[in-house]
């Protein structure tokens, strides 16, 4: 097989697939959260979150909700954001290496795919996908933390006292005071976990040279195959 053709294999083409959808991923959000409160009726405010230090959507109406209940959008340290930065701030330094993950996850699906024996891309093929799952779960992790972070260090001197302290889920919907927060994947969120169900695939095809051009007849000898089985079953059912 020419040094080209190689690459129409999923083992090996799906990497690559996956390192074009990491770095792509990079220029739109990667998370949203949607806030409504009754000082915007019928409103919805969305905040867009990048992996670098950036912000879209309505924050700094957003801004303004914080400030009444004492939580702050966190402090990047080393870069200057696109969002106001509170003297009362969590300090996230870890924020500006969001990039540098992304970029390094991506460059090592290239490297696999180019892989020169198959011993070697089936080595690289099981490191990418343990290294992978490994560095977005500690990405989590760290998320969930700083936003713990925030939640509970609210500031004491904010206009709407006595508000307990939360904890912002990643995913999911929260309350806090008279604002409801429903936090999701953004577009770059979708497409980072798109691209590490083609890992998964290209690890699971790790022995096999089936190529992109395979997957129809794939699919449908899969679909056919369950199609036997119901109808089978059926029969077997409807027997006397």
């Amino acid at each position: 097989m020419s040094s080209l053709a190689r690459f129409t294999e999923l083992r090996r083409g799906l990497p690559l697939l996956a390192a074009v959808l990491l770095v792509a991923a990079l220029a739109v959000p990667m998370w949203r959260i949607t806030l409504t409160a009754p000082q915007y009726p019928g409103q919805a405010l969305v905040v867009d979150l990048y992996a670098y230090p950036r912000l879209g959507g309505d924050y700094m109406e957003v801004h303004g909700l914080n400030r009444f209940v004492g939580f702050y959008y966190p402090d990047p340290v080393y870069v200057d954001p696109n969002f106001p930065v509170h003297e009362a701030s969590i300090r996230t330094p870890e924020w500006v290496l969001g990039p540098v993950a992304f970029v390094a996850v991506a460059a090592a699906g290239v490297f696999v795919a180019l892989a020169p024996t198959e011993r070697k891309l089936k080595l690289g093929l099981k490191c990418q996908l343990v290294g992978t799952v490994a560095v977005f779960t500690g990405m989590f992790a760290v998320i969930q933390y700083r936003l713990h972070q925030a939640g509970h260090s609210l500031d004491p001197n904010a206009p709407l006292r006595g508000v307990d302290a939360f904890t912002p889920p990643i995913l999911g919907s929260y309350e806090v005071a008279n604002i409801s927060g429903f936090a999701w994947f953004g577009p770059g969120g979708y497409m980072t976990m798109l691209a590490v169900c083609l890992l998964v695939v290209a690890y699971l095809v790790r022995d096999s040279t089936v190529t992109f051009r395979d997957v129809p007849a794939l699919l449908r000898n899969v679909t056919d195959g369950v199609g036997d089985r119901i109808g089978r079953s059926t029969a077997r059912g409807g027997s006397p």
